[in-house]
Formats: C-alpha cells, sequence, structure tokens
C-alpha cells in the first residue's frame, strides 16, 4: 500500500484534505460527491462529443443529488420497502429538474426542438409539450403549464374502470356536456370496438400528462393482444373530464 502522505487538496475541488491517518490508499476527494464530479469529467474525457462546458459547474449541484438519491435507493433497496419508495419518488423528482434545466439550456443555445426530441427518443412536439414554455399568442404572456393535480392517476382510474366493464363509475367525473353524449352503453361500445381491432385488453403503461392551453391532457400507452392503443383523457380547469379517445 501506498504511504499515507497523498495529495493536500481534493483533487476535484481543490478544497484542503484532512490528515490521513496510519497506512492506506491516499486520499484523494473530499468525499463521495467530489468523486462522481471526478468520474463525470473522466466520461467527458473519453467521449468528445459531450462537452463539459456544456454543464457549467452550478448545474451539477443537480447531478450530485441525483447521484446521491440514486445511492439512496440503491442501500434502501434491502430495506424497508416504504424507504426505497421515498427514495425513488425523491430521485425521479430531481432527475425531472436536472432534465428541464438541461433541456433550457439546449434552447438557450439554439438546438431545435427536433434534435431535443431525437436525443430524447420522442418527437419534436412531445418534448415541447413536456418542456416548453409556451407563450400566449393573444396575450404575449407565457400560458400556464400547471398540470391538474392527480390528474394522471384519475385517468389510469378511468381507463382500469373502463378495462374492468364499470361504465358508470368511468363516468362519475365527466362534465355535464360528456355526461349528456357518452352514456354507459356508448362507453362499453366504444371498448368493444377496440376489442375488435387489437383483441383483449393486457395492460397500460406510465401516463404522460401535459398542459393543453386550459387543459390537462393525459395520454396512456395501452397494451391489447394484437396491437397497442392510446388512451387520452382531457381534464377542463374544475377538474371535470371534457374529453375522453380511445385511438389504436
Amino acid at each position: 500500500m501506498a504511504d499515507p502522505g497523498g495529495p493536500a487538496a481534493c483533487e476535484a475541488c481543490g478544497r484542503q484534505l484532512p490528515p490521513q491517518q496510519g497506512k492506506g490508499r491516499p486520499r484523494r476527494y473530499c468525499n463521495a460527491t467530489c468523486r462522481s464530479a471526478a468520474r463525470r469529467r473522466r466520461d467527458t474525457a473519453r467521449r468528445p462529443g459531450v462537452k463539459e462546458k456544456l454543464t457549467p459547474g452550478h448545474r451539477h449541484d443537480n447531478l450530485d443529488t441525483v447521484d446521491r438519491l440514486a445511492g439512496a435507493v440503491a442501500r434502501s433497496g434491502s430495506g424497508l420497502p416504504l424507504e426505497a419508495l421515498a427514495a425513488a419518488r425523491d430521485l425521479s423528482a430531481a432527475a425531472g429538474e436536472a432534465l428541464q434545466q438541461a433541456v433550457d439550456r439546449a434552447r438557450a443555445a439554439g438546438h431545435s426542438w427536433r434534435e431535443i426530441g431525437d436525443v430524447l427518443g420522442t418527437t419534436r412536439q412531445a418534448a415541447f409539450q413536456r418542456f416548453g414554455h409556451p407563450v400566449d399568442p393573444r396575450t404575449g404572456a407565457p400560458m400556464s403549464t400547471k398540470i391538474a393535480p392527480g390528474a394522471a392517476d384519475r385517468a389510469v382510474t378511468i381507463v382500469a374502470c373502463l378495462a374492468e366493464g364499470r361504465w358508470e363509475e368511468a363516468r362519475r367525473d365527466f362534465n355535464a356536456k360528456m355526461s349528456e353524449a357518452l352514456d354507459g352503453r356508448r362507453l362499453a361500445d366504444a371498448w368493444a370496438r377496440m376489442a375488435s381491432l387489437v383483441g383483449g385488453y393486457e395492460g397500460m403503461g406510465e401516463p404522460f400528462a401535459h398542459r393543453v392551453a386550459d387543459h390537462t391532457v393525459v395520454e396512456i400507452p395501452l397494451r391489447f393482444e394484437a396491437g397497442e392503443a392510446t388512451g387520452r383523457v382531457v381534464f377542463d380547469e374544475d377538474g371535470k373530464v371534457t374529453g375522453l379517445w380511445l385511438r389504436p
């Protein structure tokens, strides 16, 4: 093993390292955060297409938070399930914030929504709907991107009711116009038409909620035995269902 003298300063941040006692490998970093930052720089150096300068110092705080929470998820995996769930929730929120900031920076650098969508593996429209900052052409003011609370969970419940034949329960939050246009029989007919096109229902994927003008739109990937479809549920400002589509 090497002598404990080691470097006097952290190789990542330059801060003074505490004295090292005893023999062992010389200490190079203050803590796990600095070790992760150094690893990212090494990875960037090995990948010429990635530019470190695109992620300034203050942006690394988000990345360090993601690293820390990812470690927490890994550690809690063998512990209490609710602890693992809480850590995974926090990790998802931190990663989402970091992704939003990265998209904002890419836009500020002049990259198109098509380029951003290509990186994210989606369309330019879907990328804009999730990360864009739309401006109201009527007023020139930023449009709200606020999602109706609980919209995704409520949309999932509606689709689950359809899959289980609970037609009246699926209609519970319809607004007056929807209630008049779609009774239980018509909902059953619509679900039967889906079965005639793509077979029996097998399950659903992760819902995606986004804002469209004054409405919250939730799209849910649906799996059937012979194909895929999309369920779309639209909520108005009062939280009432104002639209429902099933599209193969």
